[in-house]
């Protein structure tokens, strides 16, 4: 069994870009030293109108009991304020999210949880395209990048699978207003030659059929062609394809543990964590 006595929770509120104060769940062992070192792992998601509430996982908790940091970013385009809350996050107003965001991981920093160093982010599907616009916009923030089925083309993610239908929460680039404010964050168009950019583990699945498996090839593929540490066996530019899978809904618990595995092997090696 798992006891929690040795564990706390709090909820932390930080001011975003905007003026915006913005809540984050925060877990680690009592007792945790804030020395600015400590392997911090920051996630979010921040669209469709989901609220991001605490839950257990098995695979954070392991990463809790070898000295991890976890926080759980509530940013708008969620629910957990109700509709207005998700409106500032969606269409024209995106970049808030990724405002937010950014702001949790300075936050963290400032706060002394942990430093560019030791500071990793993850984030899937709508969250995979909130990783792609927190790495292009920030690069110089964070260490280590988990990017799981991401969306991260903004000017044609509505020609593939079923993404038509979250043109209502994005925009469409086919309409030359929403083009403007889809081409000024989406990750894909804002690689820029020459950047030293975070590690970067992309994950995605060969029949993924929400997502296309397109986004993270193609990213992978231009950041290990154009970023500084694109052919870096130190910073890598990685990309796992799972096979016979799709975004992730009923995946078998096997294939949910392999997973798990290459990305807390990622992790620990980026921010050096020990055995």
């Amino acid at each position: 069994g798992i006891d929690p006595a040795g564990y706390e929770v709090k909820q932390l509120w930080y001011t975003s870009k905007d003026g915006t104060k913005v809540p984050m769940f925060v877990c680690h062992k009592k007792g945790l030293v804030l020395d600015g070192k400590n392997p911090t792992l920051l996630t979010g998601y921040g669209g469709f109108n989901v609220s991001m509430t605490p839950e257990f996982r098995g695979s954070r908790f392991m990463w809790l009991e070898h000295g991890g940091v976890f926080a759980l970013a509530n940013l708008r385009g969620g629910s957990e304020f109700g509709e207005d809350w998700h409106r500032a996050g969606m269409l024209d107003k995106k970049q808030n999210v990724f405002d937010d965001f950014i702001a949790a991981a300075e936050y963290l920093v400032a706060q002394k949880f942990t430093d560019k160093d030791h500071l990793a982010i993850t984030g899937g599907s709508n969250g995979g395209l909130l990783m792609g616009a927190a790495l292009t916009q920030r690069p110089d923030l964070f260490k280590a990048v988990v990017c799981q089925v991401p969306l991260l083309d903004m000017l044609r993610y509505q020609n593939f699978q079923i993404a038509k239908l979250w043109i209502p929460e994005y925009g469409s680039a086919d309409d030359a207003k929403q083009f403007e404010w889809l081409y000024a964050y989406s990750p894909y168009h804002h690689v820029k030659p020459g950047t030293e950019y975070p590690s970067i583990l992309f994950m995605t699945a060969d029949t993924d059929t929400r997502v296309d498996p397109m986004h993270a090839k193609k990213m992978a593929a231009l950041l290990q062609a154009k970023a500084a540490n694109g052919k870096s066996s130190q910073r890598p530019i990685l990309l796992r394809i799972e096979t016979k899978a799709g975004h992730g809904a009923g995946k078998p618990i096997t294939k949910q543990v392999e997973e798990s595995t290459d990305m807390f092997s990622f992790l620990f090696w980026q921010l050096g964590v020990k055995e």
